[in-house]
C-alpha cells in the first residue's frame, strides 16, 4: 500500500463528492422542475418523442399502470434484442459474417441487457455483429438505465409528495421519466464522454477486422468496431458489458490511466447525484446527504479491505522460495493501472452494480474476492445501479425506520408518513427475494451434474464461483469470477431467469410501496419522532444493511472465500 495508491483513492472519493451536488441539482430540474434545460434543442426532441409515441406528458399514472408500463416496455425490448441476435446473419453491419446466436445464449443475453446486468457468457468480438452490438445491446444500455432511474423517481415521489398535490394519487408518468432520462441525462453526457474516449485512443469505426503481423512474425486479428459510443453508456449507465471479452482491461476500451479514472468516476456519478436529487424532492437536503453518507461509508470500507488484501499478496504463495510479493498480488491485473486502481475499480464496479472489470476478479485473493461478493449481496445499495441504488437503499431506510420505531416504542414514520403493515410486508418481500434467488440457484447448481460440470476449480473456490455468478445475476451486476463455463444450456437459462427475477420481482414491490406511500397524509414531526437526516440515522442504516447481509449470506460465504483464505494461510491448496 503506497502513498500514490492512497492519493488515487482519496482523490476519487473527493471528486465523487464534488459531482454529487451539480449533477443532482441538474437531474432535479430535469424530472421535477417546471422548465427543463436547453428547451430549444433537447425540448424539441422530447416533444417529438412524445408525439411519436402518442404520450400525453401531462397525464400521470397510478403505481399499477406505472408498473405495467415498466414491464411492457422491458418485455418489448427483450423480444427485439432476442430477434436481432437470432437474425444477425441476415442483417447489415456484419462484416465478419457472424452467424445467429444460439437460442439459450440469445435468451440469456437479451435478459442480461434488458435487466441492466450485461452478463456476457460469450466473447463479444466473435459472437455479436456491429448491428447487434449497437441496435440490440448499446440501445438497451440506454433504456435499461432509464427504466431504473424512472422507478427510483417514482418511489421518491411516493415518499415526498403530499396527498392531493397532483389532484390524484399518482407517482408520475413512466413514459415521461423514460424519455427525459434518455434525452436530458444519458444522451448528452454520453456524446461528450464518447468524444473524450476517442481522443484517448478508444476505437470508433465500422471497419472490418484487421490482420496484423506481430513482432514475432505471427499473424493476429485485431477486432474493430463502434467501441467508444458503447463504452460511454456502458460506464455512465452502469451496464458493464464490454465490446471486447477483456472488457475494461482491453486497451481499445480503456487505453490510459486517465480513461480508467474517468470510467470509475462515471460509475458513481448518477447514483451519487440521485441522493442529492432525492434531498431536493424531500425539501430537506440532509435526507439526501444521510443516504450519501451511508453509501460512501460502505464503499470506502470495501476499498480499504480489497486494497489491504491485495497489497499483502496471495496467502497461498507465501513462504515459497524465489517468489517475492512485495508489489502485492498482481495476478490478473493490468500493470499499467497498478494495484490501487485495480482494487478501487473492482470495489466501485461491484458497489455500483456495473460489472465492468479492469482486472480478473477470479485472481483476487480470497478476502479481496469476498469484498466483491459482499458488495453485491448487500442488495445493490452501495450507490448501486442507475436508480436501483436509490430505491434499494430506500427499502433499507424503511426497515431502519421500523426498527427505530420499535426501539422508541411508537409507530415508525418517514418524512412525516406512517410506515404500516402493508409497507413492511412489501419491504420484506423485496429483501427476501434477493437471497432466495442467490442461495436457491446456487444450491441447485452446486449439486446438479450439469451445473458442476462447468466448474474449472476444486474446493471452496468452486462454491465462490457459483455464488458469485448468481449474486452477479440477481444483483444485476454482470461481472464474474470466470472460473466456470457459463455458456451452457443450464447456466444460460438459470442465469437468465436469475437476472429477470432479480430485476422485475424487486421493482414491483418498490412501485407498490410508492403507490401506498403517496396516498398517506403527512403528520407533523413530534418530540418522539426519530430524525432520519443525521449521522445517527446514517450509522443505524449502515448497521441494518450489514446485519441483514451477514445473517443472510455469512453461512454460504464461510464455506467459500473464508474457508479458502484460512486454508491458504495454512498452506493447503485444493
Amino acid at each position: 500500500m503506497t502513498a500514490v495508491g492512497w492519493a488515487q483513492i482519496s482523490i476519487y472519493f473527493l471528486l465523487v463528492l464534488a459531482v454529487t451536488k451539480p449533477l443532482g441539482a441538474y437531474m432535479f430540474r430535469v424530472f421535477e422542475g417546471n422548465r427543463q434545460p436547453l428547451p430549444a434543442v433537447l425540448g424539441r426532441l422530447e416533444r417529438f418523442l412524445y408525439r411519436l409515441c402518442g404520450v400525453d406528458p401531462a397525464r400521470e399514472q397510478p403505481w399499477t399502470l406505472y408498473a405495467f408500463s415498466v414491464l411492457a416496455f422491458s418485455l418489448f425490448g427483450f423480444l427485439v434484442t432476442y430477434a436481432i441476435e437470432r437474425a444477425q446473419h441476415w442483417l447489415p453491419l456484419n462484416p465478419q459474417k457472424l452467424g445467429p446466436v444460439e437460442p439459450a445464449l440469445a435468451f440469456n443475453t437479451a435478459a442480461s441487457f434488458t435487466t441492466n446486468t450485461n452478463w456476457q457468457a460469450y466473447s463479444p468480438e466473435t459472437t455479436m455483429s456491429y448491428l447487434a452490438q449497437m441496435a440490440g445491446l448499446a440501445w438497451h444500455n440506454f433504456t435499461s438505465a432509464a427504466v431504473g432511474l424512472a422507478v427510483a423517481l417514482a418511489l421518491a415521489r411516493g415518499f415526498t409528495r403530499k396527498v392531493g398535490s397532483t389532484g390524484v394519487n399518482t407517482i408520475g408518468s413512466f413514459w415521461v421519466d423514460l424519455v427525459r432520462a434518455t434525452v436530458y441525462v444519458l444522451l448528452p453526457i454520453c456524446v461528450v464522454y464518447a468524444l473524450f474516449l476517442v481522443s484517448q485512443g478508444v476505437l470508433q469505426n465500422l471497419a472490418p477486422y484487421r490482420e496484423v503481423v506481430t513482432l514475432e512474425g505471427a499473424k493476429q486479428v485485431l477486432a474493430m468496431g463502434p467501441v467508444a459510443s458503447q463504452e460511454a453508456i456502458k460506464m455512465l449507465g452502469i451496464n458493464g458489458g464490454g465490446f471486447f471479452n477483456a472488457n475494461s482491461a482491453h486497451p481499445f476500451e480503456n487505453p490510459t490511466p486517465l480513461t480508467n479514472f474517468v470510467q470509475m468516476l462515471s460509475m458513481f456519478a448518477i447514483p451519487a447525484g440521485l441522493t442529492y436529487t432525492y434531498g431536493r424532492m424531500a425539501r430537506d437536503q440532509r435526507q439526501g446527504w444521510a443516504l450519501f453518507s451511508g453509501m460512501a461509508a460502505l464503499s470506502i470500507a470495501g476499498v480499504l479491505c480489497v486494497y489491504a488484501a491485495e497489497a499483502r499478496g496471495n496467502p497461498a504463495l507465501r513462504g515459497l522460495s524465489r517468489l517475492e510479493q512485495t508489489a502485492g498480488n498482481l495476478e490478473g491485473k493490468e500493470t499499467r493501472f497498478g494495484l490501487a486502481a485495480s482494487a478501487l475499480f473492482a470495489t466501485v464496479t461491484t458497489d455500483a452494480s456495473c460489472g465492468a472489470v479492469n482486472s480478473m476478479h477470479d485472481s483476487f485473493t480470497p478476502l479481496g474476492g469476498l469484498v466483491a461478493l459482499v458488495n453485491m449481496q448487500l442488495g445493490e445499495v452501495i450507490f448501486g445501479g442507475v436508480g436501483a441504488g436509490l430505491y434499494g437503499i430506500l427499502m433499507f431506510v424503511l426497515l431502519t425506520v421500523f426498527i427505530a420505531g420499535l426501539m422508541v416504542g411508537r409507530t415508525p414514520e418517514y418524512l412525516g408518513k406512517k410506515i404500516e403493515a402493508r409497507e413492511m410486508k412489501l419491504a420484506m418481500l423485496y429483501v427476501l427475494i434477493f437471497p432466495l434467488l442467490i442461495l436457491g440457484f446456487s444450491a441447485w447448481a452446486a449439486v446438479a451434474p450439469y451445473g458442476t460440470s462447468s466448474i474449472a476449480n476444486a474446493g471452496p473456490h468452486s462454491l465462490s464461483e457459483i455464488l458469485y455468478a448468481f449474486s452477479s445475476g440477481a444483483g444485476n451486476n454482470g461481472s464474474a469470477f470466470a472460473g466456470l463455463n457459463a455458456n451452457t444450456r443450464f447456466w444460460n437459462l438459470a442465469l437468465g431467469f436469475d437476472m429477470l427475477a432479480g430485476r422485475f420481482l424487486m421493482m414491483v414491490p418498490v412501485l407498490a410501496i410508492a403507490g401506498s406511500m403517496v396516498s398517506k397524509k403527512v403528520v407533523p414531526a413530534g418530540p418522539g419522532t426519530f430524525p432520519t437526516n443525521g449521522a445517527l440515522f446514517a450509522a443505524l442504516l449502515v448497521a441494518v444493511i450489514v446485519i441483514v447481509g451477514a445473517l443472510t449470506f455469512f453461512p454460504a460465504l464461510s464455506l467459500g472465500p473464508l474457508v479458502e483464505h484460512f486454508a491458504a494461510r495454512a498452506g493447503r491448496l485444493f
